[in-house]
């Protein structure tokens, strides 16, 4: 990799200013000091200093987020606010983008991550990985609506889903229930509910496959995913 790229990846500054610490001869590369922007270098073996500091080099990030209302699952977005304006300058330059979408007023679990491999694998309907929502529902969710999402239902341009896992945590005219899906249909849990009859006045996302989210992670907080949870994420993906 280019050296200039290197150390603009790792946070050492934009290109330009990367190339000034370069002609300050502030960089070196195993022991000996380089000038040179264009200059490659084998991020995995060779010993990068910057002023005395050794860089340490990460290919990938993976960070679970707690998202908030408000926010769209997107790297970008003319009008509205996404997941990647809250993180900082230093996750950012990674370059993550959200592994599947909450819709803007949903919240709960989100993975960013720039590792395209893992992200293709997660939302692979081959590998049928399980996402699990707790929600709020407009109406009475009784033991025939369990049945109708075993079976799975009609949305309304007809797709029919396949069969969903549904928990009733307390019935009435609002019931609160979990409800597992194996899909990501756009709006899928509320479009579900739509189809028998109900609305979703409230929704979270608390599971993808064995990746759970961090109670202690507040709304609009986020952290690196634990080497223990990356390692179970990707067995998830192995599993059909």
């Amino acid at each position: 990799m280019r050296m200039d790229k290197l150390l603009a990846n790792m946070g050492y500054g934009s290109r330009k200013e990367v190339k000034t610490l370069l002609k300050q001869g502030a960089i070196t590369v195993n022991g000996s000091q380089v000038k040179s922007p264009s200059i490659h270098v084998d991020e995995k073996k060779d010993i990068v200093q910057v002023n005395g500091e050794t860089v340490e080099y990460r290919e990938f990030i993976y960070l679970m987020m707690h998202k908030p209302p408000g926010l769209v699952s997107a790297t970008e977005d003319k009008r509205d606010e996404t997941v990647i304006d809250i993180l900082q300058t230093e996750d950012r330059i990674f370059e993550p983008f959200p592994v599947g979408r909450l819709d803007k007023d949903t919240e709960g679990l989100l993975l960013l991550t720039n590792d395209g491999t893992l992200a293709h694998q997660l939302l692979s309907p081959k590998k049928h990985v399980p996402k699990l929502y707790y929600a709020r529902i407009e109406g009475e969710v009784t033991e025939e609506t369990i049945e109708q999402f075993h079976q799975g239902v009609t949305l309304d341009d007809g797709y029919e889903t396949k069969p969903a896992i549904l928990n009733i945590l307390e019935a009435g005219s609002v019931s609160e229930i979990e409800v597992t899906i194996t899909e990501g249909k756009f709006h899928q849990v509320k479009r579900m509910f739509e189809a028998v009859g109900m609305e979703v006045v409230y929704l979270k996302r608390l599971r993808m496959g064995s990746l759970e989210l961090d109670e202690d992670l507040e709304l609009g907080e986020y952290r690196e995913l634990s080497d223990d949870e990356l390692s179970k994420l990707i067995q998830d993906t192995k599993k059909s």
